[in-house]
């Protein structure tokens, strides 16, 4: 009788979450529908008069927030597309979703919506609440501080200044500034302004900011006419595909890089430019979808730690799920946890978790205005409490390992056109032989209903909400099929 009761209240509490998990997706549309092409006729004219005020040369098209719903974007031409690019993989619940919504609808809500301070100087009781029982709990393994910010770009950059300030520290074995050090620095010399430096990888992308942009490596636009810092740029593997056809010539390219990472440590240290940090992405996103293995990333660790520098994981992009867990590093087993870990889009805030020695010493070394916002803290808690509500990091892992065997299959009818399929939970991507190829096949995608994006030189990649199910992804690789066929 007991074991019975038992059985109901779970099917309950099953069917329940069930509900839960539904409750956006049962107001989605069917499928696409489009209008017209991509951009159409309102969204040129929309193009027309922000090209009176800014560049508007990277708009694709004029998005209508309002009737955008779940995985559905609408543009102001009635254009309906299943986005499964998401706003650059920002949106982890989708458009409009409920939970979120509640937030603003909450007064309970509205002085923290309305009120933004200086959190630097002035926090407020319900920011340090916020942090403990919203940040914290999802801090990865072995980081117990947090630095709050705004976006991803400030982030590193923060994060990329607590590592100096802490190298500088521990070989000043914890002494005050000398007299040298602080009027050295205002003319940006040394000793006030050591010259170290920070390692980071072909391909990679860290932010457009100033000194973001010299650890950034995956498009010229991005760089050019920007002076860059003289720093390490070391290999990230280029693996053979399908990995496991590939293993001895991926091993070996694991081992090819992380000798050239060793060589670059020993280079800087002769050069008087010390390496203090590596900057690494678990996935190298912008730079094209490239991945490392657990075993590439463990000996990346050891010969950071090896040399006295800090690693830094930059998960901006792969944070809150997207790959099937929570961390995207938690996939290479590390024997300790990275050093600083940055976070921000899906958490619709930034900052990194570091551990508690990257916090300064003194005041204002880490600041600015606002240092996050607790209105955006009140979203995320709203977002992980209906990731967790909902189970929608397995939904991710379970739809992801679909989704990617579905690729692979249309990689084996279209071989010539779909290359390399690669991805962990809906993270995904492929190749394809040429970027002149690649942007006319995005371009057919997006006029056939669905929103896709571009990285590196011929990749395509996805980033769907964690709200993408199997019905989603079905309609995705049975469109690109259709244009497959005819492209």
């Amino acid at each position: 009788m007991r074991a019975a009761r038992l059985l109901h209240l779970r099917s309950l509490l099953q069917t329940r979450t069930q509900c839960r998990a539904n409750s956006i997706l049962s107001h989605e549309p069917s499928g696409p529908k489009m209008n017209t092409e991509i951009p159409g006729p309102k969204s040129k004219e929309f193009i027309k008069k922000l090209e009176k005020t800014q560049n508007p040369f990277s708009t694709v098209f004029v998005l209508d927030v309002e009737k955008s719903i779940g995985n559905y974007s609408v543009d102001i031409d009635g254009n309906v597309m299943l986005d499964v690019y998401e706003q650059i993989a920002s949106l982890p619940l989708g458009y409009n979703h409920p939970s979120i919504q509640k937030v603003f609808q909450d007064p309970k809500n509205l002085s923290q919506l309305v009120n933004r301070p200086a959190l630097g100087v002035h926090p407020t009781p319900q920011f340090i609440k916020q942090i403990e029982e919203i940040l914290l709990p999802v801090a990865p393994k072995g980081l117990e501080y947090v630095q709050p910010m705004m976006c991803g770009s400030c982030s590193n950059e923060n994060a990329f200044k607590a590592i100096c300030i802490w190298y500088a520290d521990k070989h000043r074995d914890g002494k005050p500034f000398t007299d040298e050090d602080l009027k050295s620095s205002m003319y940006n010399k040394a000793p006030g302004c050591p010259t170290v430096s920070l390692m980071s990888f072909e391909g990679a992308f860290h932010g457009r900011t100033f000194g973001a942009l010299s650890c950034t490596h995956s498009k010229p636009i991005h760089k050019l006419d920007i002076p860059s810092f003289d720093w390490p740029i070391a290999p990230f593997p280029r693996y053979k595909y399908p990995l496991e056809a590939n293993e001895r010539e991926n091993a070996k390219e694991d081992e090819k890089c992380l000798a050239r990472i060793e060589e670059l440590f020993h280079e800087y240290k002769s050069k008087q430019k010390p390496v203090v940090g590596v900057v690494v992405e678990p996935i190298q996103s912008e730079g094209g979808d490239y991945h490392g293995s657990p075993n590439f990333f463990q000996q990346l660790q050891k010969l950071t730690n090896q040399n006295g520098a800090a690693l830094l994981v930059d998960e901006v992009q792969t944070g809150l799920g997207a790959t099937g867990k929570f961390w995207a590093h938690e996939y290479f087993n590390l024997p300790a946890s990275p050093d600083i870990v940055t976070f921000s889009k899906k958490f619709q805030t930034g900052g990194y978790f570091a551990k508690a020695k990257f916090q300064p010493k003194q005041p204002y070394r880490i600041f600015n205005t606002w240092m996050g916002e607790p209105a955006k803290m009140l979203v995320l808690d709203a977002i992980l409490k209906t990731v967790k509500e909902e189970n929608l990091i397995e939904n991710t892992r379970k739809t992801g390992d679909l989704f990617l065997n579905g690729l692979k299959n249309v990689s084996k009818q279209y071989p010539q056109l779909v290359l390399n399929t690669r991805g962990l939970g809906t993270f995904c991507a492929f190749d394809m032989p040429s970027a002149s190829v690649r942007d006319k096949f995005i371009n057919q995608m997006r006029n056939a209903g669905i929103q896709i994006g571009a990285c590196g030189d011929v990749s395509v990649r996805f980033r769907p909400a964690l709200i993408f199910t199997e019905k989603h992804a079905n309609i995705v690789l049975n469109k690109m099929v259709e244009v497959a066929k005819n492209f």
